[in-house]
């Protein structure tokens, strides 16, 4: 089929989607145990307990919230075990759940995603793409039949290791398919994986464990979500191409300047300030995502706000991926590379103030403002990678996405664990005001401060591959001791005797 050819525009963005749909499936295992922690626990006896409603008189909605809420009264379980359909039971929360959702699993995350970036500038990208699908779809698939809590640790940071590949794999491939006027925008809709994974574990972890499909109540979550990711490693390994890579970005303007380092691409002012600065934003989303089920269900519990969350997490996120992407793309042909920093800063400027109404209004507004908040705040990541692939040399783009990532995941991943004191000094909505909308308005700051780094101005400039076909030569690679192109002289042609010199020189 001419549609799926090599290098067609079908088969560019039948990539970008099996890609993403990947990168959605590996976030929905990512996610997941933050929604059946609790049923988790209850099979798996791990966590801490409390007073909650009696699993056997729970009313149809999983989330009605007003009877559990007054079993929480009931501090201890002998108070507890005396009222009527409330238990003394796990509710999928403490030291273990906290260990089991984010240290084990970031650790591991950010180490290999430094490891298989530099990997990928070496090796085929589709090849290993295609196995580490396979490792976190087959690790997702295990976490169904675990027994012990131990098990499921495992599990989690095996499937942490496969998923670290994702990122760093897919978008160098992306980026040597796309050209620079749609790049931001693709970055964009392969970055969304993140959220729309993160949404997709509200209705998947909530709704098939209600369904208790076979009798396998949470199990059945993690083996359909690792059914469906081991057939798109099929799929990936069967029908995507491995690219010739390509020079982009501010690449092709170098010239006959000095080689560039990895080193000195990672410590320069415009990549620390552009780590700094993710990391922060990375802090508040990441702080939102951990906390908003808890935060609506401790502040409205008689509001089900779970339909609300999913809805505007794939919603209004996702019209905001593409509406980020286009423009950045669309001022970036008339005012360069700075032009990408701009739009970013004001983009997460624009999302600090309906951030903090999210978490500071009763419910009908704060999901207005939040889905305000989302629509310019989801613009991030799409628009930073892109400012990232453009300002790194060719053989190390993906190294240095991985050492981004491991950076950008440590700080932001980790940050949202000072919530919990300072809430105690604080008050939990405060708290979350610093660490969720605080970040998003400092982030926007250095976003701003790092345009001054950034190249402006338009330039023509053209994207060349980097594979060099066989027996052929780069005449680029000619160059004397101090770095300058020889200059080549055509051997001289054979001069009759018999002319003199004024008729050579005619």
């Amino acid at each position: 089929m001419t549609c799926l050819k090599e290098g067609s525009s079908f088969f560019n963005y039948y990539t970008l989607a099996i890609v993403t749909i990947g990168y959605v499936l590996g976030e929905l295992g990512h996610y997941l145990i933050g929604v059946t922690s609790k049923q988790t626990a209850m099979d798996l006896h791990y966590g801490d307990k409390s007073c909650q409603m009696s699993t056997s008189d729970e009313i149809e909605s999983i989330f009605e919230v007003p009877g559990n809420a007054t079993c929480k009264a009931f501090g201890n379980s002998t108070s507890c075990d005396g009222v009527e359909s409330c238990e003394w039971t796990w509710n999928g929360l403490g030291l273990d759940y906290q260990l089991l959702a984010g240290p084990s699993f970031i650790a591991i995350f950010t180490i290999f995603g430094v490891i298989l970036g530099f990997m990928a500038d070496k090796y085929n990208r589709k090849a290993t793409l295609t196995i580490c699908t396979f490792i976190f779809g087959a690790a997702c698939f295990a976490q169904g039949s675990v027994k012990t809590y131990w098990q499921l640790i495992i599990l989690r940071m095996v499937m942490a290791a496969g998923e670290s590949g994702c990122n760093p794999l897919a978008q160098g491939i992306l980026s040597d398919i796309f050209p620079e006027d749609k790049r931001a925008l693709v970055m964009a809709i392969f970055n969304w994986g993140i959220y729309g994974g993160y949404g997709l574990a509200f209705p998947v972890g909530r709704y098939i464990t209600k369904a208790n499909i076979m009798n396998l109540g949470w199990r059945a979550c993690y083996y359909i979500a690792g059914i469906c990711t081991l057939i798109i490693g099929v799929v990936t390994g069967l029908t995507l191409k491995e690219p010739p890579r390509k020079a982009i970005g501010n690449e092709n303007d170098k010239g006959n300047q000095p080689e560039e380092t990895l080193w000195k691409v990672m410590i320069h002012p415009r990549m620390l300030l552009l780590m700094l600065a993710a990391s922060l934003r990375h802090c508040g989303g990441m702080t939102f995502a951990y906390n908003a089920d808890l935060y609506y269900n401790t502040y409205f519990p008689e509001v089900d706000l779970g339909w609300w969350l999913f809805a505007l997490t794939i919603g209004i996120g996702s019209i905001g991926v593409v509406v980020g992407g286009v423009v950045s793309d669309k001022i970036v042909a008339k005012m360069g590379i700075r032009s990408r920093g701009y739009v970013l800063a004001l983009s997460q400027l624009l999302s600090t103030i309906p951030a903090f109404g999210s978490v500071y209004y009763e419910p009908k507004w704060a999901m207005t403002t939040l889905a305000l908040s989302y629509f310019f705040a989801e613009m991030w990541f799409g628009i930073l990678f892109a400012i990232v692939v453009e300002i790194v040399p060719l053989k190390m783009r993906s190294s240095v996405i991985g050492i981004f990532l491991f950076v950008m995941n440590n700080i932001g991943g980790n940050l949202p664990i000072a919530v919990d004191p300072v809430s105690k000094i604080l008050g939990y909505r405060a708290a979350l005001m610093i660490f969720y909308a605080g970040m998003y308005g400092i982030s926007s700051i250095l976003f701003l401060i790092t345009c001054i780094f950034l190249e402006s101005g338009k330039k023509e400039k053209t994207e060349t591959t980097g594979n060099i076909a066989e027996n052929a030569y780069q005449n680029s690679g000619f160059t004397n001791d101090e770095g300058v192109p020889k200059v080549i002289y055509t051997p001289r042609m054979f001069v009759p005797q018999d002319l003199d010199k004024e008729s050579i020189r005619l």
